[in-house]
């Protein structure tokens, strides 16, 4: 998914002018992520086991850390062809999305605690990685926007 997405922006010749342009929520034909029904659901889970005492902004950080640390484990000693495959090992599938919800669940916890919508969040750091990360400087280079001559 996301290399079809990163192929998309780097195929479309008008990409580095469109996203230069600040993308506002409201001008979006869709959101580019919808978490409110997950938002809910997860404000739910906590209140249902009076959890709410617990979800301080430094508690969901801290689980939200330990949960990367468990998907990092995953990928630790892989090497690169190995890597790209532990969504379709059977050995590995499972642990990998088991991670990854977790992840996805402790950010979307952490955003509604905080009161951070996610979804203009991420629309405002894509409208600035496009001006930090011209197509015409970054395609092909990993390297970082400083480091552009």
């Amino acid at each position: 998914m996301k290399s079809a997405c990163i192929r998309y922006w780097m195929d479309n010749k008008q990409a580095s002018a469109r996203l230069a342009m600040p993308i506002e929520p409201a001008q979006q034909a869709s959101p580019l992520i919808n978490i409110d029904g997950l938002s809910a659901a997860l404000a739910r889970f906590a209140q249902e086991r009076h959890w709410e005492q617990f979800h301080l902004p430094k508690n969901l950080v801290m689980a939200l850390t330990g949960e990367v640390g468990e998907l990092s484990e995953i990928f630790q000693w892989l090497d690169a062809d190995a890597s790209r495959g532990v969504a379709d090992d059977p050995q590995t599938a499972e642990a990998v999305r088991d991670e990854l919800a977790d992840v996805t669940m402790y950010l979307v916890r952490l955003a509604s605690v905080l009161g951070v919508d996610l979804n203009a969040a991420v629309a405002e750091k894509m409208r600035k990685n496009a001006l930090k990360y011209p197509v015409s400087k970054a395609h092909g280079s990993s390297k970082k926007y400083n480091q552009f001559e």
